[in-house]
């Protein structure tokens, strides 16, 4: 199973991460988030591992400059927009930068999983809605609503995954990648290597067993 490891604020995470073998990390670009990374940061963590994984700028509600300017400045490989963005706008990200986009649905309701279908995305990431929030909230939505997703849009799972969940969400809901930020912290912003480590593990039993 495909692991990101989201909320990477240091190069030592951002290593133990990719020693674990996962696919993504995601570095956060909004700063009312205690999670957000600091520009020169990222351009370490970007050079040091994007040949490596894959390094995801995630943004919220962002201006299409200022996208466009931390894919060049930080050799960003992948863009996951996290807030209101429309399907236009997730559209112009990919055609400007050049690069796959990830969109953050907020799921309430089956309604908000059939509504992710207008985004023409290279990925839906499924996460918990809840309000003024743009995720990180660290809950679980009814993984059963994405049990019934029938959509050709690879599918990531977030919200609330941890260690000792992440097998039943996978064995639910069969994603493409899981997605994992506070579930694996020590503080906001710093990671759990144990808890890490316990969270791949639980992961990769999960995809020999399913």
């Amino acid at each position: 199973m495909r692991v990101k490891i989201c909320g990477i604020t240091n190069l030592d995470d951002a290593a133990e991460a990719v020693r674990l073998g996962a696919w993504a990390v995601g570095l956060i670009h909004f700063s009312e988030s205690p999670r957000c990374v600091e520009a020169t940061e990222a351009v370490r963590i970007s050079a040091a591992f994007r040949r490596k994984c894959e390094v995801v700028g995630v943004f919220v509600n962002p201006e299409l400059d200022v996208v466009a300017k931390a894919v060049e400045d930080e050799g960003l490989t992948m863009v996951q927009l996290n807030g209101e963005e429309g399907p236009s706008f997730c559209g112009e990200v990919a055609r400007k930068t050049g690069l796959k986009v990830i969109k953050a649905v907020h799921v309430s309701s089956a309604a908000d999983i059939h509504a992710a279908e207008a985004f023409r995305t290279d990925f839906h990431l499924f996460d918990k809605g809840a309000k003024g929030l743009w995720g990180g909230t660290g809950e679980s939505f009814d993984w059963g609503l994405l049990g019934e997703r029938r959509s050709e849009v690879p599918a990531i799972l977030a919200g609330g995954l941890r260690p000792e969940n992440v097998a039943e969400a996978i064995a639910v809901t069969h994603p493409y990648a899981v997605d994992v930020a506070s579930g694996v912290e020590a503080e906001p912003g710093r990671k759990d290597h144990a808890a890490m480590t316990a969270f791949f593990e639980a992961a990769q039993t999960a995809s020999v067993t399913s």
